[in-house]
C-alpha cells in the first residue's frame, strides 16, 4: 500500500467520507495515517463545499492506535497531534465499528458526535502495558462520561461498549453492525442541509462551552456573530424561507 492510500476520501455531496485505510494493522496509526488524515481534513476545513465530514476505518475496526512498530522507527505522526488537540474547524462524525482503542478512541473523541456499531468497544488500555492515555484520552473523557467512570476506565484499562458509552452520552447514536458508516452519513447529511458558516460557528461555540467562563464565551460569540449574521448565507435563508424554497448555501 502506498502512503497516498493510507487515508481515503469520498465526496458525497456536501459531506466528506474520511476512512483510515490500513485494515491490516487494525488502522493503527503510523507516518502515513498521519499525514493523510491531517491532509484529508484540511480539505475538509478549507472546501467551500463541504459542511461536514465522517471518519471512519476500514475493515474491522475503528483504529487500535498507536503502530508500535512505527513508532520505534522514529515515523513522524506530529500531523496526527495536530489534529488531536485542535480538531477540525467543521462538524467531524466518528463511524466505529467493532473497537476505537487507545490512541484509536482518543482520534474518536477529537470528533464531534460518535456513532458506534452495536457491541462495539471503546477503551484506553495503555495502562496494561506500562504507558497512559497520552493523545487527549483523559482530558476529554471525564466531560464525555463523567469522573468517575472516566477514571475507571483510566486506571483499570478496561473498555466500555457501545451501548453503555451511549447511555453515558459519549455515542450519540447506536447503529446496526455493519451499518455505523450508513448512520453516520445520514446524520452528517442532517447537518450539510443547514447554512455551513452557521453550522461551523455552532461547532465552535458549543467546544468553547467546555472550560471557559460566560464572559470568555461571550467573547468568544462576538467575532463569529459579526461575520456569519452579516454573511450572503444570512441573507440567503430567510430570502429562501420567504420564498418557500431551498436555501443555495455558498458558505459565504
Amino acid at each position: 500500500m502506498s502512503d497516498n492510500e493510507a487515508v481515503l476520501t469520498e465526496q458525497r455531496g456536501r459531506v466528506l467520507l474520511i476512512t483510515l485505510n490500513r485494515p491490516d494493522a487494525m488502522n493503527a496509526i503510523n507516518g502515513a495515517l498521519s499525514s493523510g488524515l491531517w491532509a484529508a481534513v484540511q480539505r475538509l476545513d478549507s472546501d467551500p463545499g463541504l459542511t461536514a465530514g465522517v471518519l471512519t476505518g476500514a475493515g474491522k475496526g475503528f483504529s487500535a492506535g498507536m503502530d508500535l512498530k512505527a513508532f520505534s522507527r522514529g515515523e513522524d505522526i506530529g500531523p496526527m497531534m495536530t489534529f488531536i488537540q485542535n480538531g477540525s474547524k467543521k462538524p467531524l462524525i466518528g463511524a466505529i465499528e467493532g473497537f476505537a482503542l487507545a490512541g484509536g478512541l482518543e482520534l474518536a473523541l477529537t470528533c464531534d458526535l460518535l456513532v458506534a456499531a452495536e457491541g462495539a468497544k471503546l477503551g484506553i488500555p495503555e495502562v496494561n502495558v506500562g504507558l497512559f492515555a497520552a493523545g487527549g484520552g483523559l482530558l476529554r473523557l471525564p466531560s464525555r462520561v463523567g469522573y468517575g467512570r472516566a477514571m475507571e476506565m483510566a486506571i483499570t484499562g478496561d473498555p466500555i461498549r457501545a451501548e453503555e458509552a451511549a447511555s453515558l452520552g459519549l455515542v450519540s447514536r447506536i447503529a446496526p453492525k455493519g451499518s455505523a458508516v450508513e448512520v453516520a452519513l445520514e446524520l452528517a447529511q442532517r447537518v450539510a442541509k443547514n447554512a455551513p458558516l452557521g453550522v461551523a460557528a455552532s461547532k465552535q461555540l458549543i467546544r468553547a462551552t467546555q472550560g471557559t467562563t460566560e464572559d470568555e464565551f461571550w467573547k468568544i460569540q462576538g467575532p463569529l456573530q459579526a461575520s456569519v449574521f452579516s454573511s450572503n448565507d444570512a441573507k440567503e435563508g430567510p430570502k429562501a424561507f420567504a420564498e418557500k424554497r431551498p436555501p443555495e448555501w455558498t458558505g459565504s
